[in-house]
């Protein structure tokens, strides 16, 4: 019996290391895929509302991929001057932070400690940070040159939800498989809206912040916030980094100190309260499981797969919740708040 068991367990191994093979030499096809899916479950409420309130399909669906193309092609006006403008500044930030590294270098000698300007340099290269999230929102446009596909797909797959969700609920009074689909799209579907929304409102406050305090390119550090949010735990405290040292360089320390304390304080209230109270802590992940799910993801689908690690995650988590046989791999991929309250 436990010769049978373990040759089961390789051919499972086996069969999961064959599918991923396949989905990353199969990566340029899935990713628009994934990346239509997900926008069309984010449009899909107001799609829904437009036909609840008796507007035909075909102007609810005009309206809303309208909508949808004039807000992209806005902010990827105002992120784009943002980036060139940024791109060209790099290297005065980066020089500008030389000096704080030599006033630290400075500091550190007369109280006994030997440090040099370039081993700071080395430990916090501004450059490469700044550059990192230029880089990240510069694929993420690329992404979109796959426009007209990515558009085709959400537009069908508008058309198809109503049909679909039909067609679902008939078949699950036929067969539990698919009524657990029906859940599971539920559920993933609330928690893509939820977050979309959360994100959203993240980036707005961010917005309004800098702009208070007066950090350069202050749409753009909202932008990066409201992407970053869809990665629980860390993405706030990766989204905080370029806009602290932007202001810690054009400002001063007191506005990067400012600045450093307001995304904290977010991040808590946020993080802490807000999303729990929305979303409920059942679909939460641990906190190695939100970095893990993003290392593999994006090594699996590129910058995709990094901004939907979590989403993609919590939809794996959900499929093994499901099952009573994998039930206890989406409680090792949790963050145990359920457990700690039984």
């Amino acid at each position: 019996m436990k010769e049978k068991k373990i040759g089961y367990y390789f051919i499972v191994m086996a069969s999961i290391i064959i599918v991923l093979a396949g989905v990353k030499s199969a990566s340029d096809i899935l990713v628009p895929f994934l990346l239509s899916l997900f926008l069309a479950i984010i449009l899909l409420p107001t799609y829904n509302f437009f036909n609840k309130k008796g507007v035909p399909e075909s102007i609810s669906l005009v309206f809303v991929i309208g909508i949808f193309i004039v807000l992209i092609l806005l902010v990827a006006r105002l992120v784009g001057s943002s980036l060139h403008d940024f791109n060209a500044d790099i290297n005065f930030y980066s020089e500008q932070m030389s000096v704080y590294y030599r006033s630290l270098a400075v500091f550190a000698s007369k109280v006994g400690i030997e440090i040099s300007v370039e081993e700071l340099s080395n430990l916090v290269n501004s450059k490469q940070i700044m550059s990192f999230v230029s880089n990240i929102m510069q694929s993420i446009g690329a992404m979109f040159t796959n426009s007209f596909v990515v558009l085709l797909t959400i537009i069908f797959m508008l058309l198809e939800s109503k049909n679909f969700q039909a067609k679902i609920a008939f078949a699950g009074k036929e067969s539990d498989t698919v009524s657990r689909i029906e859940k599971i799209s539920s559920q993933i579907k609330e928690y893509m809206v939820l977050k979309a929304i959360i994100s959203m409102f993240t980036g707005f406050i961010v917005w309004v912040a800098l702009v208070i305090i007066g950090t350069d390119y202050a749409f753009l550090w909202a932008v990066v916030a409201f992407l970053f949010n869809f990665i629980p735990n860390i993405g706030s405290i990766l989204a905080s980094v370029p806009p602290v040292l932007l202001s810690l360089v054009q400002l001063g320390p007191l506005s990067a100190l400012m600045v450093a304390l307001f995304y904290i304080v977010i991040n808590l209230v946020i993080g802490s309260v807000v999303e729990p109270k929305l979303m409920g802590k059942g679909l939460g992940l641990s906190t190695l499981v939100v970095f893990l799910s993003l290392l593999f993801w994006g090594w699996l689908l590129g910058i995709v797969g990094m901004l939907l690690s979590i989403p993609l995650t919590i939809m794996v988590k959900i499929i093994l919740d499901k099952n009573e046989q994998t039930r206890w791999i989406s409680v090792l991929l949790g963050s145990g708040y359920d457990l700690k309250s039984k």
